[in-house]
C-alpha cells in the first residue's frame, strides 16, 4: 500500500503517493485544479456530497466534501464529533475502497483524504479517481430498456460485493454506476464496512429493491419492472452457485 499521511496545522490528508505525490490544503480547492466542473445532479450519491470533477490537464478525479443527509443534515451541515484520526469518515472511506479496489471490486479508486479539525468537531473530503462516461442507474433505465442479461449481471455484480463482505451504507440507483458497456461500479462507500454474512445482505438489496420502486413511481415510462428485480435476485442467487 503506498499509502502516506501528511500532517496539517489542523489535521492531516491521507494519499497514495502512485497517485498524487504531493498534496496541500490547494488540492481540495478548485482553484488547485486545471480544469473543474460540477456534477451534484450527475453523480448523485445519497445527496450527502458535494461533488465536483477535477482535472490537471492529464488526469481527472473526482472530489466530494463530505456533508450530512437527514434530519441531522438540517442544523448540522458538514461537520461531524471527532473519535480519533482512524474514525473519520475521509480516511474510512479511502481505506475502505484501496481495500475493495485491490481485491479487485468496480469501486474508483482511492487517491487523496483529508480532515480538518476544529475543537471536538471536524470535516472531511475525498478525492477520487474518476471513472469515465458513468451514469447512474436511475438515468440509464430512463435512457432506455435494458434486457435480463443486464439486470443479471447487476445481481452478480451486488453478489460480488457481498461475498467479500462489502456492506455499502446506503445502496441505490444513484450509488450504482453504469457505462456505456453496461459494467458496473458503485459509489459512495461512506460508512461502508467490511462485515461477515449476515442480514445486512439482504437490507442492501432491499434498499436498492426500494429506490427503484420509488423512481417508477416518479416516473412510470422508465424501463423498470418487478420483473427485471427479478432478473436481479437470479443473477445474484446464480452467482451464489457456481461461487
Amino acid at each position: 500500500m503506498n499509502e502516506t499521511v501528511d500532517r496539517t496545522s489542523n489535521g492531516a490528508i491521507l494519499y497514495d503517493t502512485a497517485i498524487i505525490d504531493q498534496v496541500s490544503a490547494k488540492t481540495f480547492s478548485a482553484a488547485g485544479w486545471k480544469t473543474v466542473r460540477r456534477v451534484d445532479n450527475v453523480l448523485r450519491s445519497g445527496g450527502r456530497g458535494h461533488t465536483l470533477i477535477i482535472g490537471d490537464g492529464t488526469n481527472e478525479y473526482v472530489l466530494r466534501h463530505f456533508k450530512r443527509g437527514g434530519v441531522v443534515g438540517r442544523f448540522v451541515h458538514n461537520s461531524y464529533i471527532w473519535l480519533g484520526e482512524d474514525k473519520t469518515r475521509s480516511f474510512m472511506e479511502w481505506r475502505l475502497l484501496y481495500k475493495l479496489h485491490a481485491m479487485g471490486l468496480a469501486v474508483p479508486r482511492p487517491a487523496v483524504a483529508r480532515y480538518c479539525l476544529t475543537g471536538r468537531t471536524y470535516t472531511a473530503d475525498i478525492i477520487t479517481c474518476r471513472i469515465p462516461d458513468i451514469r447512474s442507474l436511475s438515468i440509464r433505465i430512463a435512457e432506455a430498456s435494458a434486457g435480463e442479461e443486464f439486470w443479471g449481471s447487476l445481481g452478480a455484480c451486488l453478489r460480488r460485493f457481498h461475498d467479500a463482505g462489502a456492506n455499502h451504507a446506503d445502496l441505490n440507483a444513484y450509488n450504482v454506476q453504469v457505462n456505456a458497456a453496461d459494467e458496473i461500479t458503485l459509489l459512495d462507500f461512506d460508512r461502508g464496512r467490511i462485515m461477515p454474512p449476515g442480514l445486512w445482505q439482504q437490507k442492501n438489496l432491499a434498499r436498492l429493491h426500494r429506490s427503484l420502486q420509488k423512481i417508477l413511481r416518479l416516473n412510470p415510462r422508465v424501463n423498470y419492472s418487478e420483473e427485471n428485480w427479478q432478473q436481479l435476485l437470479e443473477g445474484y442467487f446464480q452467482a451464489s452457485r457456481s461461487a
